[in-house]
């Protein structure tokens, strides 16, 4: 999208305001299902990098599952028109009665503790299947906050309790179809997926009677010019060329699945804010704009690099400046950026906006939430109207102290 479009969304729509590329999405997905041809490949869209319930409509318009890691997930998932059997349900630390709750809805589950594990087993015995979480001990990810495959993570149920986890599942008939690990995201080196792919072959072994096995994601995405990615087209012929191999072996063709969130949504997002001030003070040059972490928290949490352009004025002297929001702490988008002269009032585009930025967003500071729009084939449309002061005041009661 060029910038006089997006600049004229502001103008339409307003500040902040979250933008998605719906056709990019799109092409992410059939570019991994090429990667991967030549295997029974199923995509679970991971639903808690974007979980805006048109999006997921537009992820099973295009035929993605879903990966959700909460029972709320799961009801925008069905409400979008997914089936049951086609969401797969993988939560983390927390109770039965949630776990429960969704296999009442017909979820797929998958289970990454043994504590939890024994429940279900004493519950459902072999009348529910079950995907078994593994954790690998495999250290990777851009950042240790989302590494998730390490021995210290709390993720899985570590391959060193295997003999553990047997006697469970035997004690208590559990019908187990399907394995998974996930190491972490911005993953660099294909290298760790084809170790990952060893460790559960390897596992697989005592698991006679799987459907599935499952990777998890991770693939790194480009977030500066120049950026190192996850080589997509590589990893695909060799995971797929070592997956081939593991079904002759077993005399099966399992399903391979991935769950890709960040590679399908994060290039397609643009997060655009308006210039409120230019600060100049002895060390820098503030640009102050109408927004701030409450919106987009993955450069702070994170220490997240995003690409930071001012498209109302793209072509001007390039000057030094650190952008920031109007958050009441420490709020920084970028440190040091060049751009082209900002002034008051330019708009100021946030790329790579797409994955865990509306999602991760709050009313910090009791700020309203932006809109969302999604444009298809160059038409613009409203999937998220921007708050007000009733959705703050909605679920409060308002005690009178007469």
């Amino acid at each position: 999208m060029d910038n006089k479009f997006l600049t004229s969304l502001t103008e339409k729509y307003g500040t902040p305001l979250y933008v998605y590329d719906a056709d990019k999405i799109a092409s992410q997905i059939k570019r991994l299902n090429d990667a991967f041809s030549g295997i029974n490949l199923k995509l679970k869209y991971a639903t808690k990098a974007l979980s805006n319930i048109s999006v997921l409509k537009w992820m099973k318009k295009h035929g993605t599952g879903l990966d959700v890691v909460s029972i709320q997930e799961a009801y925008l998932g069905l409400k979008a028109g997914f089936e049951p059997k086609d969401i797969l349900y993988t939560p983390n630390c927390v109770s039965i009665d949630e776990i429960v709750e969704a296999v009442d809805l017909g979820l797929m589950i998958n289970i990454d503790n043994i504590s939890i594990l024994e429940q279900f087993g004493h519950k459902y015995h072999n009348s529910v299947p079950v995907c078994i979480r593994l954790n690998p001990h495999i250290m990777a990810g851009g950042n240790s906050k989302i590494s998730t495959g390490h021995i210290d993570s709390k993720f899985g149920i570590s391959i060193l309790q295997m003999r553990h986890l047997l006697r469970v599942i035997e004690n208590y008939n559990i019908n187990v179809i399907g394995l998974h690990i996930h190491t972490g995201s911005d993953i660099l080196d294909s290298e760790v997926f084809l170790r990952g792919t060893e460790i559960i072959f390897e596992a697989a072994e005592d698991f006679p009677d799987i459907d599935f096995i499952d990777f998890g994601s991770g693939f790194k995405v480009a977030y500066k010019e120049g950026d190192v990615t996850t080589d997509i087209e590589e990893l695909g012929k060799e995971v797929s060329k070592r997956f081939k191999d593991f079904c002759k072996s077993r005399g099966k063709d399992l399903e391979l699945w991935f769950e890709p969130g960040k590679f399908l949504v994060s290039e397609a997002g643009y997060f655009l804010s308006k210039v409120n001030v230019i600060k100049t003070t002895p060390a820098t040059v503030f640009v102050g704009l109408d927004t701030g972490m409450n919106h987009l928290l993955r450069p702070m949490m994170y220490d997240a690099y995003h690409q930071i352009e001012n498209i109302s004025n793209p072509s001007d002297t390039q000057r030094v400046y650190t952008v920031v929001g109007y958050i009441c702490e420490t709020d920084t988008f970028g440190t040091d950026r060049r751009l082209s002269e900002v002034r008051q009032g330019d708009i100021i585009a946030i790329k790579n906006a797409g994955a865990y930025g509306f999602s991760m967003a709050s009313n910090y500071n009791s700020r309203y939430r932006p809109a969302e729009v999604l444009v298809h084939e160059g038409k613009d449309q409203l999937i998220r109207k921007r708050e007000s002061l009733d959705d703050l005041l909605r679920n409060q009661v308002i005690v009178d102290f007469e």
